[in-house]
C-alpha cells in the first residue's frame, strides 16, 4: 500500500506540475507551424481551427503530420517529464496539458479540441490504451470518413476498456482520469455533435469543407 497523501505538503508540487502541463501544452504548434511554412494563418481557413485535420486544408500533408506528432508529444512530455517527481505528479500535468491545448493564454483561451493531444497524455500514461485508441480512431475514421466521430468513439472506447477489470486494459485509476478529460474533448466536440446528428459533419477529404468559411476562428480539431 502506498503512504497516505500529505495534501497539504505536495499541493505546491501538483499546482505547479499542473502550470507546467498548461504552458506546455497551450504552445499551438498548428499556427507556429503553417506560419513557419509560409501557409499564413491556418485560423483563415477551413474550418478556422489550429488543428491537424485543419492544417491538412493547406495541401501540406508534411505540415498537418508534423502539427499531429507536436501536438500529442506535448502531452506525452508533460506526463513524463513531470512523472520525475511522482505518478500523480505526471497525471496532473498530463490533465494540464490538455487543458493547456484547449484553453491557450496565448489565443485568448481559444484553442484546439485536445485529440491530438489526449493521445499523447495517454502514451505517457498507459500505452496500451494509447494503442487501442489509435486502432479505434483508424478503423472509425476508415468506415465514417468522419475526424471528429472517430474521435468521440476512439476516446469514448479508452474509457469504457478501463473500466473494464481485464488485462491490459482494466486500471480503474486511469479510467476516472481518462474520463475527466473524455468530458473535456466531448465538450469540445459539442458542436461537431450537433452536426453529426443533423447529418451535417464535414467528411475526410471533402472539398466542401476545405473551401468552407471558418466558423470557429480560433477553434483546433486536434
Amino acid at each position: 500500500m502506498p503512504d497516505p497523501i500529505n495534501l497539504a505538503a505536495s499541493a505546491p508540487y501538483y499546482l505547479a506540475a499542473l502550470l507546467f502541463g498548461y504552458l506546455l501544452g497551450s504552445i499551438p504548434f498548428g499556427l507556429l507551424l503553417t506560419r513557419l511554412a509560409g501557409l499564413g494563418d491556418v485560423r483563415s481557413i477551413g474550418s478556422g481551427n489550429i488543428g491537424a485535420t485543419n492544417v491538412l486544408r493547406t495541401g501540406r500533408k508534411d505540415i498537418a503530420a508534423a502539427t499531429l506528432v507536436a501536438d500529442a508529444l506535448k502531452g506525452t512530455a508533460a506526463v513524463l517529464l513531470a512523472a520525475q517527481f511522482g505518478v500523480a505528479t505526471g497525471v496532473i500535468a498530463g490533465v494540464g496539458a490538455l487543458i493547456g491545448h484547449c484553453y491557450p493564454i496565448w489565443l485568448k483561451f481559444k484553442g484546439g479540441k485536445g485529440v491530438a493531444t489526449f493521445l499523447g497524455v495517454v502514451a505517457g500514461m498507459t500505452w496500451p490504451h494509447a494503442l487501442l485508441f489509435a486502432a479505434t480512431w483508424l478503423a472509425t475514421a476508415a468506415l465514417f470518413r468522419i475526424s471528429s466521430l472517430a474521435a468521440l468513439v476512439a476516446a469514448l472506447v479508452v474509457v469504457i476498456a478501463a473500466f473494464i477489470p481485464a488485462p491490459p486494459f482494466g486500471s480503474p485509476a486511469f479510467a476516472e482520469v481518462a474520463l475527466v478529460m473524455v468530458a473535456l474533448i466531448f465538450w469540445k466536440h459539442r458542436e461537431n455533435i450537433g452536426r453529426l446528428r443533423r447529418g451535417e459533419e464535414s467528411r475526410i477529404g471533402s472539398k466542401a469543407s476545405a473551401s468552407a468559411p471558418p466558423s470557429e476562428p480560433s477553434g483546433g480539431q486536434s
